[in-house]
């Protein structure tokens, strides 16, 4: 497995066997000759669930070492840090290690000891995650990622979740996993019309659970997880006993003419600070994705370097890690989710997510209504965003609220132990 442990602005605040990331509609002449993952064919039965292996070809490989052997690296400031983004240094030796000493065959054979498939939704391969349990009793659960990560996040988690008593825990805790790859991302398709936001992918979650034949699950989310599976719980309720959110976001409660009043004034200074955080040097990332992602996309799609330089730093930012973030994610974990971006060329894609979510938001279409279903706030003290309490139960049924000791925004790969034991608290009761 991979060894260590091991985003997004709202409103408020890898030859694959059976296939790959779909290649660009026209093969161009700059771009042919380009090694690339193939193209899944079309499948006889679009709603069939077909096995899926991630098998990257040697020539994509070798192109990724080439592109890397000849990378040419920016100047920099004689005293410039993290402020300025991510540091020569820092990303030199990187890129060292991932051209002469990261071994992809052994991570990719760790992604394949879980279980993976594809179906088609909506005229969309989805890739996705599904790990039974050897419990028959199990809960189906369904985990959504967001961006900048991918189902790598939940390595560390799925074997905990899904086989509790081998891991310490009670049998009757045991899940059904199931981690899709949201359209866009990793090894599911890329939509092709415009419109594709976090509610289209919830619809896309909830036809997939249906297809497994789920009729009723528990929903975990982070990220566009959290969005995602917010949409999620209100269009779909009937099915879902619950949504355990690691990032809670929720505005003023409606209605309410001093939105602060009875708020302590600790939780209205941890929200002071995390806007601050956020919203100053944090959010130029989320309006270039917002506004011209189609203009990025050009330079990550054909720079391995500077894909790493764009993900890597919102890691060592967003996670509890004092700037260091290989203190809590190793070098292979961290481009481990790299290349998810890299070999199936999802940059551009899945940075669309932002400006989809951005044109609902101008509509007025951009926020669900009151979640009904119960749902659990994991709160980690380095999360993008805080809620207070009070707006948090305002807008959701809000049955259960846990204050972490530590962690950040990568919560589920950051602090996998701590992440398990609140997911499990919080759907003992309604299984």
């Amino acid at each position: 497995m991979v060894k260590a442990r091991g985003g997004l602005l709202l409103a408020v605040m890898l030859a694959a066997a059976c296939g790959g990331a779909p290649a660009p509609a026209d093969d161009a002449e700059p771009t042919a000759g380009v090694p690339r993952l193939p193209v899944d064919p079309p499948p006889a039965d679009p709603t069939a669930v077909r096995p899926f292996e991630i098998n990257v070809p040697d020539a994509v490989l070798d192109d990724l070492r080439d592109r890397l052997h000849r990378a040419r690296l920016p100047d920099e400031l004689d005293d410039a840090d993290w402020d300025y983004g991510t540091p020569l240094g820092y990303l030199t030796e990187l890129v060292t290690y991932w051209r002469d000493e990261y071994d992809w065959r052994a991570h990719e054979a760790a992604l394949n000891a879980f279980d993976h498939f594809k179906t088609q939704i909506d005229g969309i391969d989805v890739h996705f995650i599904h790990q039974r349990s050897p419990e028959p009793d199990a809960l189906p659960l369904l985990i959504t990622h967001g961006w900048p990560g991918t189902v790598v996040e939940f390595m560390e988690i799925i074997g905990p979740l899904t086989d509790p008593a081998a891991h310490g825990g009670r049998a009757e805790d045991a899940f059904h996993v199931i981690a899709p790859s949201i359209p866009g991302y990793g090894f599911s398709g890329h939509p092709r019309e415009r419109g594709f936001g976090p509610e289209s992918a919830a619809a896309v979650n909830a036809a997939l659970m249906e297809r497994l034949g789920y009729d009723r699950y528990g929903l975990q989310g982070g990220d566009w997880g959290a969005i995602i599976s917010r949409w999620h719980a209100y269009n779909h309720a009937g099915a879902v006993v619950g949504l355990h959110l690691n990032m809670l976001i929720a505005g003023p409660p409606p209605g309410v003419e001093n939105p602060i009043a009875g708020v302590p004034q600790a939780e209205l200074a941890r929200m002071e600070e995390r806007r601050t955080f956020f919203q100053g040097p944090e959010t130029g990332y989320s309006h270039i994705q917002g506004t011209k992602p189609q203009t990025l996309g050009y330079g990550l799609n054909d720079s391995p370097v500077g894909q790493a330089a764009w993900i890597v730093e919102k890691f060592r930012t967003w996670c509890d890690c004092d700037g260091h973030p290989e203190t809590i994610f190793s070098r292979d974990a961290l481009l481990t989710n790299i290349m998810l971006y890299w070999l199936t060329e999802s940059a551009t894609s899945s940075a669309r997510m932002y400006y989809e979510s951005g044109l609902a938001r101008a509509t007025g279409a951009g926020q669900p209504g009151r979640i009904e279903v119960p749902t659990a706030g994991a709160i980690f003290p380095h999360e993008l965003f805080y809620t207070p309490r009070a707006w948090a139960e305002a807008h959701y049924n809000l049955v259960r609220w846990t204050e972490m000791p530590r962690g950040g925004h990568f919560a589920a790969m950051e602090q996998p132990e701590l992440f398990v034991e609140d997911v499990r608290a919080f759907f003992a009761d309604l299984r």
